[in-house]
């Protein structure tokens, strides 16, 4: 009995020995793979959308509104002013173009979000109320856009992207693409002969084989990550901390997307534990890279609703990040993951060769979107034969299917077609080889003058998409957005997070939008609102906001300065519009 006791003993060990280093070779790659995420909340998807569905809604009544800082009375009373006066200004600028949203937002649910996160959700329902933004423009010419009361406003949005070279050029686009092909007529699944010529010249440009045609940047993503997947026989995709690919799930996997995506890594950039993760696991079949990371590395496009304090410059230089785009490089060209470079808002706004040619970098795929549709709707996908091919000739029945009743619509192909043709001009040429020199003398001039006024702005900026970045601590910068509108500056959504300047902005018109720009901040700071309270640093600003919302989950209301945050208040009245 002991001898065969002393059998089990050592076949039980010889068993759990294997075992054992299984397991240590599985936490160790569990290990590896955590630490590669960025420290942030952002950089743990699944962790990220639990604490956002525990965070409780709350909103400041009238005194708190404007002593959310634990300012003085003195303060508070100047920024009271300045907000009603802000106020009565935008509404009778604008009554007729505000009036057309108000009317229609009920019916448009893409309004209905952005009206609620403008701002941080403790202000918005005060801010909806007094300072309602217009969505609506009646026209637009050079670098600007005229709403419906006919005020123009110079246009930093960008059109999220679409506008590289100003809106008389992409209507030029349009209406010579429709004289081109005004025979054919909306014929759909035949392809126009224009396809061929966008194809081959798309190739050049981006130098690759192939080229399909699709009809929004997060379909060509979609596309782009399905062949990735399809030819490495790999489940797994990476997306960096911050960076956006569009709005489906796999490349969404925090806070706006319902479900997890449990197929996505989330690493943080320019991380040398990143490229570790890379090196060592078997199931990564893409990496994908946004390339207006440069800008910001590790952090979403800062929206004002989330500005709760400062936002310090945090972006890095060329080199720096030319240095992280070839280490990549090389990582997944030993392990045979695929690159791919997400071009859709940043292409043709570098260099005549997007993002490859301003970093020196080739990706496998690159995805394109936005301007190159010349004024339509547009996602493109260009990439190597071996990664475009979607069948195998030894496995009839192994396919990998992407159609799409638009795709190559012969208007769209039309208008890319003038794009791409004005992209070799020697004119463009021209404007590519003077840009980076051109757009960091508008930066620095701009920034010179905001420290010589003492004003707690500065500008990060790569090439034409720049970042307003705040240096000093302040429950109130999201207010600066409302001051560039009053100035007659056109804002995104998001506010000053990301603003976008077309290319075709003169001298003469920089000069125009930094006056207006600088006219601005002076106002914001006359009214108060960089005035600090008691609540002079961000790490303060940030703890008085977790007693608030901890307050939320106890049944007495939480005691803030003699107010009572309550989850119960009920926002203010929508005062009427201005006749």
């Amino acid at each position: 009995m002991a001898v065969m006791l002393d059998a089990w003993s050592i076949a039980a060990l010889l068993l759990a020995g294997p075992l054992v280093v299984v397991v240590g070779m599985k936490l160790r790659a569990r290990l590896a793979l955590s630490r590669a995420k960025h420290r942030s909340l952002a950089g743990h998807s699944r962790l990220s959308r639990r604490i956002a569905a525990l965070v409780p809604t709350y909103s400041y009544d009238d005194a708190q509104f404007f002593r959310a800082d634990d300012a003085d009375a003195e303060i508070a009373a100047r920024r009271r002013a300045g907000f009603e006066e802000l106020s009565r200004k935008l509404r009778l600028k604008a009554a007729r173009t505000l009036g057309r949203t108000a009317e229609a937002a009920p019916h448009i649910s893409d309004l209905q979000f952005t009206e609620s996160y403008r701002v941080p959700f403790q202000f918005s329902p005060r801010v909806k109320a007094a300072l309602p933004a217009s969505s609506f423009v009646a026209s637009s010419s050079g670098v600007q856009v005229t709403d419906l009361d006919g005020n123009a406003a110079y246009d930093l949005s960008g059109s999220y992207g679409v506008n590289l070279l100003g809106y008389d050029f992409y209507k030029g686009c349009m209406e010579r693409g429709a004289r081109r092909v005004d025979a054919l007529g909306p014929v759909l699944g035949s392809y126009p002969s224009l396809v061929a010529d966008n194809a081959a010249r798309l190739a050049r440009i981006s130098g690759m084989d192939e080229v399909s045609f699709h009809m929004s940047g997060t379909e060509a993503v979609m596309q782009a990550v399905r062949l990735a997947r399809y030819h490495t026989k790999r489940s797994h995709i990476v997306r960096f901390c911050g960076t956006y690919h569009g709005w489906w799930g796999d490349v969404q996997p925090g806070v706006g997307n319902p479900e997890a995506a449990r197929d996505t890594y989330t690493l943080s950039e320019m991380s040398e534990r990143t490229l570790a993760v890379l090196r060592t696991r078997r199931d990564i079949a893409c990496v994908l890279v946004n390339p207006v990371q440069a800008l910001y590395p590790n952090i979403a496009a800062p929206a004002d609703s989330t500005l709760v304090a400062s936002r310090p410059d945090k972006s890095v230089d060329r080199a720096a990040y030319t240095a992280w785009l070839k280490a990549l490089r090389a990582v997944c060209s030993e392990r045979g993951i695929v690159l791919i470079f997400d071009e859709v808002f940043l292409g043709f706004r570098l260099a005549p060769g997007g993002a490859q040619e301003y970093f020196g970098v080739a990706a496998d795929i690159v995805t394109y979107g936005k301007t190159v549709g010349g004024g339509f709707p547009i996602g493109v996908v260009c990439g190597q034969h071996r990664f475009m091919k979607r069948y195998r000739d030894d496995r009839p029945a192994d396919i990998c299917f992407a159609r799409g009743t638009f795709n190559s619509h012969p208007y769209v192909m039309a208008a890319m077609n003038e794009f791409l043709l004005h992209l070799e001009s020697p004119g463009m040429q021209a404007l590519y080889r003077d840009l980076e020199a051109t757009w960091a003398a508008r930066t620095e001039s701009l920034n010179r003058r905001l420290g010589e006024r003492g004003l707690p702005i500065q500008i990060a900026h790569l090439s034409t998409v720049w970042t307003v970045c705040h240096t000093r601590s302040s429950r109130y910068n999201w207010m600066l957005q409302y001051y560039l509108r009053a100035e007659g500056l056109a804002l995104s959504w998001i506010g000053t997070g990301r603003l976008i300047f077309s290319l075709n902005f003169t001298d003469a018109d920089f000069e125009a939008v930094a006056e207006r720009f600088l006219a601005a901040a002076e106002a914001m700071r006359r009214d108060g609102w960089w005035e600090t309270g008691a609540l002079a640093t961000d790490k303060a600003i940030k703890r008085r906001i977790l007693r608030e919302m901890l307050g939320q989950f106890f049944p007495r209301p939480w005691a803030w300065q003699g107010v009572d945050v309550s989850p119960t208040q009920a926002p203010p009245t929508q005062a009427p519009l201005p006749r």
